[in-house]
């Protein structure tokens, strides 16, 4: 069954609907010029390193099929990995491998894949495979994200993440993306994924939805999201904020992830985020978006200012 909504209401609740984000926010903030430097995840890694915004470390990169071969020179170093299309969309593409043994390697769903599963992949990476539009390719190499202990039993195999919507470089909506069996272990909304509404001033969930319905507690591990709180929180808000100057776009999406060892790093940012946070936040995104749209921007905010302003102004 399906729950309809009049127009009127949504636009009641603040709701903002995909061709308003199209033509009001994206199409007027977002300079098509700057959009490689978020649709191109190397070259996103290459300018959060230039402007001081932690990532996770870059393994290597293959450009060409004649390194493929090559790649466990880098590989063999290291027991977990991931390789990713650098130009790649919604997950796909991304092979994540948490340990190498004499079995081959170990994905997080247990199951081991051999060594020319692995030149295969990178073989469609190469080939465009997983890109956007299809054109070809090169193969990103990323050392394992270290799970925090601040999300056990909050995931199922996927590492959490936390999606921030900018605008005009103020954090203004945000929320965590939690991977379920449903999701095949990637933080997904629509495949299955938990998303969780964060209030910005905290850090705390709010509340929590999976197929857009309100949940109370992870489908997989029955753990309740009543008592989540965000470690290092104002820390990732900044980073969040500092890609409003690195990307040089004025609406866009920062994903996070907790690094047990380094703390917050930027995973990718995207230049045409979803709409679903406003499900998992229970609040539609105009009332803010237009509060900041209020703003003087003539003479730009600190990154510390506008983190303190939304914390100020976005506490639910």
């Amino acid at each position: 069954m399906f729950d309809f909504v009049s127009p009127f209401k949504l636009r009641e609740r603040g709701i903002m609907g995909m061709n308003q984000r199209n033509f009001s926010y994206i199409g007027r903030y977002n300079d098509r010029a700057l959009y490689p430097n978020v649709d191109d995840k190397l070259k996103t890694k290459n300018l959060a390193i230039e402007s001081g915004i932690s990532v996770p470390d870059l393994l290597g990169v293959v450009r060409f099929q004649y390194e493929v071969n090559r790649v466990f020179d880098i590989l063999n170093e290291h027991s977990g990995f991931c390789i990713k299309p650098a130009k790649g969309s919604g997950g796909k593409g991304i092979l994540v491998i948490l340990k190498t043994d004499e079995n081959g390697y170990m994905k997080a769903s247990g199951e081991y894949v051999p060594r020319e599963e692995v030149v295969r992949h990178i073989t469609n990476i190469l080939a465009g495979l997983f890109s956007l539009g299809g054109a070809a390719d090169v193969a990103v190499i990323e050392a394992l994200i270290q799970f925090d202990p601040t999300f056990k039993g909050l995931s199922h195999e996927g590492v959490p993440d936390i999606r921030v919507i900018i605008f005009q470089g103020y954090p203004m909506m945000a929320m965590l993306r939690l991977a379920t069996h449903a999701s095949d272990g990637k933080a997904n909304l629509h495949q299955g994924a938990v998303g969780v509404g964060i209030d910005i001033a905290t850090g705390k969930a709010k509340r929590a939805v999976q197929f857009d319905r309100p949940i109370t507690h992870h489908p997989d591990t029955g753990k309740s999201f009543a008592d989540v709180a965000i470690g290092n929180w104002d820390r990732m808000l900044t980073l969040a904020a500092g890609c409003y100057e690195m990307s040089g776009l004025k609406y866009l999406g920062a994903d996070i992830v907790l690094d047990k060892e380094k703390g917050p790093l930027v995973l990718e940012l995207n230049a045409r985020p979803g709409l679903a946070i406003q499900i998992a936040n229970g609040m539609g995104m105009l009332p803010r978006l237009k509060h900041l749209e209020s703003l003087d921007h003539r003479r730009t905010a600190s990154i510390e200012d506008r983190v303190a302003y939304a914390k100020t102004h976005f506490n639910d």
